[in-house]
């Protein structure tokens, strides 16, 4: 069980900030105390990971057509979560990282979960409160996605384990891929894309690349299992962006949030141990797979390579693939397009 808190005594008790919607910079995003605006919070993007990748001055563009800078990104934080817990897991992650692949594939799956989940949760947040006071109207506005914010609800319950000392019975909270770039045409040190709707992360940090749906129950690396396994080996960044498509197009279909309980706390207990059950069991676990909704999801990730709709959907049965060949078996891909 991965503990980022060094008290001798752990605060099992759980924090909901959704009953106020409580995501402003008064209250710090893990415990919920009240702080002092713009003065108590922590990086969205760790220092560290803005330092090794030059990432400070650079900018995204968030939902609402704004432009912010990544060192601008931050999330309101108390000083003893900072010191106690976000700064421990990124003194952890930054010593993973500097192993390379090899070290991210040696980290444990919560503690990739937490770190993803609390760079989307500061994203995601940013979006939020953007949604007050934007510059323009977004696209997809999140506080009217009640299955969005059900899917929030869900993910901030386990996210919590990076406060709370918190086992997982018999379950993963999220799906967590760790992806091989090969050299060939990839001159891309740091990238990363999300999807705030249904909760998908990716970052990639030179050769590594990680992906994520963040509240399924690792039901999709269930499904992706094969592609999984035939992706553990060096991939072209078209065949990552494919793989990527899948993930984002896999987590669209997915119909079902999974609810979570914590058991019963009794005198002694040091953490807590969640329980996970999917009320619906008698509907689908996905929505019906379209070529032509799956075809749109290449074009967005193969921008990139300006791969057009026409030659994805050349066979409207069966999309364009990079990972396999015609007869399904995994393929090699050193450059693209063909030279």
């Amino acid at each position: 069980m991965s503990d980022f808190s060094s008290s001798s005594v752990p605060d099992l008790t759980l924090y909901d900030p959704f009953g106020g919607m409580r995501f402003g910079p008064q209250h710090c995003f893990l415990c919920g105390t009240s702080i002092t605006p713009h003065l108590d919070s922590v990086p969205v993007f760790a220092d560290w990971l803005m330092t090794r990748y030059h990432l400070h001055e650079r900018q995204i563009k968030l939902l609402d057509m704004s432009i912010v800078a990544y060192k601008d990104l931050r999330i309101a934080c108390c000083s003893t979560c900072r010191s106690q817990h976000v700064e421990p897991l990124e003194k952890q992650v930054a010593a993973t990282a500097a192993q390379g692949l090899a070290g991210w594939r040696t980290l444990d799956e919560k503690t990739l979960f937490l770190w993803l989940g609390k760079m989307f949760y500061g994203v995601l947040v940013t979006e939020l409160l953007n949604e007050l006071n934007p510059l323009a109207r977004p696209q997809y506005p999140l506080a009217e996605n009640a299955q969005m914010l059900r899917r929030f609800q869900a993910f901030f319950q386990t996210f919590q384990a990076l406060r709370v000392p918190i086992e997982f019975d018999d379950f993963v909270p999220a799906s967590v891929f760790v992806l091989e770039a090969a050299p060939a045409q990839d001159d891309i040190a740091f990238e990363y894309d999300d999807d705030l709707t249904t909760l998908v992360f990716s970052i990639k940090l030179n050769e590594t690349v990680l992906t994520t749906c963040l509240v399924d129950n690792g039901i999709i690396r269930q499904a992706m299992r094969r592609v999984y396994e035939d992706a553990q080996r060096p991939l072209h960044p078209a065949q990552i962006a494919e793989f990527k498509a899948r993930v984002y197009y896999a987590a669209y279909l997915l119909n079902v949030v999974p609810d979570y309980y914590a058991r019963t706390v009794h005198p002694g207990d040091d953490h807590l141990v969640y329980d996970s059950v999917i009320d619906d069991v008698t509907g689908d676990i996905f929505n019906p797979w379209e070529n032509s909704a799956y075809g749109q999801s290449l074009l967005e990730m193969w921008k990139r390579w300006q791969i057009p709709t026409e030659e994805i959907m050349r066979d409207p049965q069966q999309p364009l693939s990079l990972l396999y060949d015609a007869e399904g078996q995994p393929q090699e891909l050193e450059h693209y397009p063909a030279e």
